[in-house]
């Protein structure tokens, strides 16, 4: 497994958020956890650099981040462009999901993640 460089400052924190899921997290962690998306293995709130993803599998390389109303908000879009850059500069595909998404369409939401899963692999 590769290791990615992390701000160290922000393990406790992540730690802290892997007990304090939002129901949304938490309905999403039950459908991807223990590899059931082709054998894939996923980690909760994982640091890497100066930022902590929702979900991340090494093998692919694919970050999974479920976005709540403030990322509708134009400075957090900002944010999320420069985050998905640096992902991306570290050859880590990411997908964004609404919160309202994962509730309403969690179906879709996992053929998503299939699909581009087959697409990196």
């Amino acid at each position: 497994m590769y290791f990615f460089e992390y701000n160290k400052n922000l393990k406790m924190y992540a730690r802290e958020l892997r007990t304090q899921m939002t129901d949304c997290e938490a309905l999403f962690w039950e459908k991807i956890r223990r590899k059931q998306i082709l054998g894939v293995q996923f980690y909760r709130q994982k640091p890497i650099g100066s930022y902590i993803i929702d979900f991340y599998s090494n093998s692919p390389k694919i970050a999974l981040e479920l976005d709540g109303e403030y990322h509708d908000q134009v400075e957090q879009r900002a944010k999320d462009v420069n985050r998905d850059l640096y992902l991306n500069s570290l050859g880590i595909k990411t997908l964004r999901f609404s919160n309202q998404e994962v509730m309403d369409n969690l179906d879709f939401v996992l053929e998503k993640v299939e699909q581009t899963i087959l697409s990196l692999l």
